[in-house]
């Protein structure tokens, strides 16, 4: 957090990384090196990623003595490549032309909201029109595209999440993760939630928004990343997170939810009593749903139900039989 000057509502880093300070160069290699030893070298696309706080935030030089380090590592082809995470008013050509040298290939930035109004009340400290010409400037260099997005914040709105995916897709982001906001303990928004001011949304809530917002990507063939937070070991141990729709299963939920969205239109035939599903290989597990939540709506309304997979279906594709 040394990076960043910033004091968003919601945020604590330390929490939610687990890391209270920098560390030296010289450990970056060892902690990479350690990681590299637990893949299988037939996953010859392996990237090292500075996250978790503003990394063009810190100093040139001190950038520049990271990125330094991951070099005899791309040199080798340990890894293909590095990405970082930083905020979109901290981006310019000159700090572009450093990240670019030294092999970055992927630039995330947290931009969590396209309406002013959302980014002003959660303390963000940029405008959406940043994140617009943050994002012009990657693209022009030929970099990769990653946007960052918050549902829930103070002000947020179904309509204003719809909208911000719709504006990443506009900006043409690669990649995008989406994140429920949490309340953390320490934190400002941990003051409004106390008295009062503001209230998180519900795991339903988070689900529904949260599906639409997906769906919207996929629809654009937007890479999804993440849907939903990955904590350390001390929110994960209940010590941080006072409210929200933590769930570690969140993006199941979701794609559960999908799912039950799209079976619900083969439950109108009252005659049959039997129903075949089938549908795509790698997606039986959320057709099914989250402890077999839609297969259980499906017995509601037939005697048996049968699910089915075939590797010539694309994802969400499916047919059923009635019997």
């Amino acid at each position: 957090m040394e990076a960043c000057p910033f004091h968003c509502i919601y945020c604590d880093q330390v929490k939610i990384s687990g890391h209270k300070k920098l560390p030296h160069a010289e450990e970056i290699v060892l902690i990479v090196e350690k990681y590299l030893s637990t893949i299988r070298s037939e996953q010859n696309e392996v990237e090292v990623g500075f996250f978790g706080g503003t990394f063009t935030g810190l100093k040139p030089n001190v950038q520049e003595s990271y990125l330094e380090m991951i070099q005899p590592l791309i040199n080798s082809g340990k890894i293909s490549g590095i990405r970082i995470s930083t905020r979109p008013d901290m981006i310019d050509e000159d700090g572009l032309e450093l990240l670019q040298r030294l092999s970055v290939k992927t630039i995330e930035l947290g931009a969590q909201s396209m309406d002013n109004d959302v980014l002003k009340k959660s303390g963000r400290g940029h405008s959406a029109d940043d994140v617009i010409a943050a994002s012009k400037l990657i693209k022009k260099r030929g970099l990769r595209l990653g946007l960052q997005m918050m549902i829930g914040l103070p002000g947020d709105s179904m309509e204003k999440s719809i909208h911000t995916a719709s504006k990443f897709i506009e900006m043409g982001a690669n990649d995008v993760r989406i994140y429920p906001t949490l309340v953390i303990n320490g934190t400002a928004l941990e003051k409004l939630y106390l008295k009062g001011q503001y209230v998180p949304l519900s795991l339903d809530e988070a689900i529904d928004i949260t599906t639409k917002v997906l769906v919207t990507f996929e629809k654009s063939n937007t890479n999804i990343i993440r849907v939903g937070l990955h904590p350390s070991e001390e929110l994960l141990n209940n010590k941080g997170l006072i409210a929200g729709p933590f769930h570690v299963s969140f993006r199941e939920l979701v794609n559960t939810k999908i799912w039950s969205n799209l079976l619900e239109s083969v439950c109108n035939k009252k005659s049959a009593s039997t129903i075949n599903i089938t549908v795509p290989e790698n997606e039986i597990n959320y057709a099914v749903g989250y402890k077999k939540a839609n297969r259980k709506m499906l017995e509601s309304f037939f005697d048996k139900v049968v699910f089915k997979t075939s590797d010539k279906l694309k994802k969400r594709e499916f047919y059923v039989d009635y019997h």
